[in-house]
C-alpha cells in the first residue's frame, strides 16, 4: 500500500512511491485494455462502430468531474482521457475494421494529420472539421 506523500521524508522514498504508483497505473491500463477488447467483441456482435461520440463525451464529462472533485486539473485529465479513448478506438478498429467514426479529431486512426488546405483538403469529397471537434 502506498504511503501518503506527506509521509515520505526524502526524495528516494518519494520516488519509490511514485514508481510503485506508476506500476499500479500500468496494471490498471492493461486491465482497461482487456475491457476494450471485450467491448470490441460485443460491438462486432451487435453492429456498433468503434467510436460512439455520445459515449466519448459521457466518459470525458465523468472524468472531468472526478478530476475536479480530486482537486486535479480537469483539462489535464480530459487531454489524457481523450488520448486514451482515441487509442482504445484504434484498438477496437483492429477487430471491427476501420470506419469513418474510428477517426480521431485532427487525423486518421493511423495518426496521419487531417488535410488542412481547402474545405476537403486535396479530396473535395472529404469534409473538414474544426480543430478539436468531432465529426457529427
Amino acid at each position: 500500500m502506498l504511503r501518503p506523500p506527506k509521509d515520505c521524508p526524502d526524495m528516494p522514498s518519494l520516488r519509490a512511491e511514485i514508481d510503485a504508483l506508476d506500476s499500479e497505473l500500468v496494471a490498471l491500463l492493461a486491465l482497461r485494455a482487456g475491457y476494450i477488447d471485450r467491448a470490441a467483441e460485443i460491438k462486432q456482435e451487435v453492429g456498433l462502430p468503434a467510436r460512439i461520440p455520445d459515449r466519448v463525451e459521457e466518459v470525458v464529462a465523468r472524468v472531468r468531474a472526478r478530476a475536479e472533485a480530486e482537486a486535479l486539473d480537469p483539462d489535464l485529465v480530459e487531454g489524457l482521457w481523450r488520448a486514451l479513448i482515441d487509442w482504445a478506438i484504434r484498438r477496437e478498429a483492429q477487430t471491427l475494421g476501420p470506419d469513418e467514426a474510428a477517426e480521431p479529431a485532427g487525423g486518421s486512426a493511423e495518426g496521419d494529420p487531417a488535410p488542412k488546405d481547402g474545405p476537403g483538403g486535396d479530396d473535395p469529397a472529404r469534409p473538414t472539421r474544426a480543430a478539436g471537434k468531432e465529426p457529427s
